[in-house]
């Protein structure tokens, strides 16, 4: 019986031997070649580029697809299409040399050129349409010109007075320039010296933005901007550049008449 005990216990340290041989020989497989025993910096080390190897490599700038000459449903409008629809418009009616822009050369000022939003009755076979928006400084007036991109036909033009669209980036430029060749710019000026030490030159000297002023918004205004709201009238916005705001909100500038107000 003891003999039978002692042969059985030999059985079972040596499987039990067997397993630690078993589990060391797959710890020694999964180690980096030339780690040790007890070389855990060389682990850290392996751990570590496993986990470098898991994260995604550097993604690679590729250059855009060549645009076509055709935008396809309601993709926005491709190069091609806005030079085509803003040729058609300007050469309808006679807008081109009738209409005058912010700094009256001839010609409308061009506000935006959008892709037209088209009448869902016509399906999803209808064909795309450029929609332009211009402002004439000669008459105050709005003009919105739809174009059949496939036609190259103006189909619908609109003139109306009293609306006054969003400023674009020359007109305030232009409002700016005004501004700070007038004596009312003379603050403007004074505040951008004490930021930068330097003389305000011109436009490009700020960061701009602005939007339309009306009439209605304000109930002291000095008789200069009595038209706005018929008149293209901007509140412009300053900021130096990589620095301070200049508070220009008290001021005024009607493009259309040429002249800078105050208010209050």
């Amino acid at each position: 019986m003891g003999e039978l005990v002692r042969r059985h216990l030999g059985k079972v340290v040596a499987g039990g031997a067997l397993a630690v041989v078993a589990t060391a020989a797959m710890v020694v497989v999964t180690l980096p070649e030339g780690a040790g025993a007890g070389d855990r910096g060389d682990r850290s080390t392996a751990a570590g580029s496993a986990r470098q190897d898991a994260i995604a490599p550097d993604g690679v700038v590729e250059d855009a697809p060549e645009e076509g000459d055709k935008g396809i449903g309601s993709d926005p409008l491709t190069d091609a299409e806005t030079q085509r629809a803003e040729k058609a418009a300007l050469d309808s009616n006679g807008l081109r040399s009738s209409a005058r822009d912010v700094e009256g050369d001839r010609g409308p000022q061009r506000l935006s050129t959008n892709l037209a939003e088209n009448d869902p009755a016509e399906g999803g076979d209808a064909a795309r349409r450029a929609q332009i928006v211009y402002y004439d400084y000669k008459k105050d007036a709005a003009i919105t010109k739809t174009v059949n991109l496939e036609t190259g036909k103006v189909e619908s033009s609109n003139t109306a007075q009293n609306v006054q669209p969003p400023p674009t980036k020359d007109e305030l430029n232009e409002a700016t320039q005004l501004l700070i060749a007038d004596p009312l710019g003379k603050g403007l000026k004074q505040d951008y010296k004490k930021a930068t030490g330097k003389d305000l030159t011109g436009p490009g000297d700020l960061e701009l933005s602005g939007f339309i002023f009306s009439k209605q918004t304000n109930l002291r205004i000095p008789s200069e901007l009595s038209e706005c709201g018929k008149h293209r009238c901007f509140q412009v916005v300053a900021k130096v550049k990589r620095g301070p705001w200049i508070d220009t909100r008290s001021f005024v500038v009607d493009l259309s008449a040429r002249d800078v107000g105050r208010l209050g």
